[in-house]
């Protein structure tokens, strides 16, 4: 009876713990590899739009900064020339700041002298193409009477009349943009003069925020940044020479009237890569359409696609290309999100934004830049030129 007893007890199967059940068995690997991405760029999303609103909050510093810092670039060469020659550096900034400043009002008053002395002319054009419309109207295959044309205009008179109040506060919010606009440019100015002559002190005093292990590299980076920057700014602006020149003496050949002015828009709207040449190419066309007509439009038309086409196959893979290595997608995408974020000055200020963080990301990734001296950068960079934020002695 006992040995049965045994038996039986061993018989019955012992019962065990079970296992905790681990979630990483039930979720599938994919699933948990897109939750583990979805969060990540949720926070990466959520940084950048925290950063494009305190971006827009201090826009009116820090576009006077972008702005002061392309000029910087573009200035800083021919100061660091000066120096070479052993000019001080508070007098070669001067001359530099006080040449340049020469340089752009001379423009400014020649462009404005030109518009003057073109204008009746202008008027004249549009007079007699606003005849030649008319007449079609009336002769053409609408047969409009005149009294229809003359409601037309009515209309719009009326219309005009109606519209008074926002008219009026449009150009009541003009005249306030102008005055920010001066503002701006007093600041702009001020930061450019201290970028001129003591752009190495602050760059040395920003770096000295960086921990020292790694702060030599931060150093290299950001003087190859300022650089490729430099070249950016004069790859451009020989691309907005050629484009200002090549259509200005298209514009002179058809004969439509203010070409020089509408060569120093093509010029300007060139520093906007892509977009500024297109807005200012069909400005050009549609002044030729009301002063010269339909066929002269088609000529300045054919003459804006020809300078564009040797801008995008040839000017800017050669000079920008070699610049800042981008390719033109991320160009016109950084186009489209600073035209979205902060209008015309985000655009005109987001590829060298690209430029810079491009330059500076190559450079703390690069293992080559791992044991390069400041000096070695301050010699020659990856193009071939000196930096503008050059190594003290």
């Amino acid at each position: 009876m006992g040995t049965d007893n045994v038996t039986r007890v061993t018989s019955e199967p012992t019962k065990r713990p079970l296992a905790p059940l681990e979630v990483t068995n039930v979720v599938p690997r994919g699933l948990r590899v897109a939750a583990a991405l979805a969060w990540r760029l949720a926070v990466v999303a959520l940084a950048l739009y925290g950063i494009m609103l305190v971006g827009g909050y201090f826009a009116t510093v820090l576009v006077p900064v972008g702005i002061a810092l392309l000029l910087a670039a573009l200035m800083a060469p021919a100061v660091d020339k000066l120096v070479e020659w052993r000019v001080p550096k508070g007098l070669s900034a001067a001359i530099v700041l006080v040449g340049g400043l020469g340089v752009i009002g001379g423009l400014l008053t020649f462009v404005i002298s030109e518009f003057s002395t073109g204008l009746p002319d202008l008027q004249r054009q549009v007079g007699q193409s606003l005849d030649t419309i008319e007449n079609w109207l009336q002769q053409g295959p609408l047969h409009l009477r005149d009294e229809q044309i003359r409601e037309f205009i009515s209309n719009i008179i009326e219309t005009i009349k109606t519209n008074q109040a926002a008219i009026t506060s449009g150009a009541l919010t003009t005249a306030v943009s102008i005055g920010e606009v001066l503002a701006g440019f007093i600041l702009t100015l001020f930061i450019l003069i201290f970028f001129l002559y003591d752009g190495e002190g602050i760059w040395t005093f920003l770096v000295r925020g960086v921990p020292s292990n790694v702060r030599e590299r931060v150093d290299v980076a950001g003087r190859r940044s300022f650089s490729s920057l430099v070249s950016y700014v004069r790859a451009t602006a020989a691309v907005a020479v050629v484009d200002a020149v090549g259509i200005g003496i298209g514009l002179a050949i058809v004969g439509v009237p203010l070409a020089v002015p509408l060569s120093a828009l093509v010029f300007l709207g060139a520093f906007i890569p892509i977009i500024g040449a297109v807005i200012a190419g069909a400005v050009a066309v549609l002044v030729a359409l009301v002063a010269n007509g339909f066929v002269a439009a088609l000529i300045v038309l054919a003459i804006v696609i020809a300078v564009m086409q040797l801008e995008s196959h040839i000017l800017q893979p050669w000079l920008l290309g070699r610049a800042v290595r981008l390719h033109p997608l991320a160009v016109v995408l950084a186009i489209t999100v600073g035209l979205v974020a902060a209008g015309i000055p985000g655009a005109l200020l987001a590829v060298p934004l690209l430029a810079v963080l491009n330059a500076g990301i190559r450079s703390l990734l690069s293992t080559r830049d791992r044991n390069t001296d400041a000096d070695e950068v301050d010699v020659l960079d990856d193009a071939g030129s000196r930096p503008g934020f050059r190594a003290k002695e």
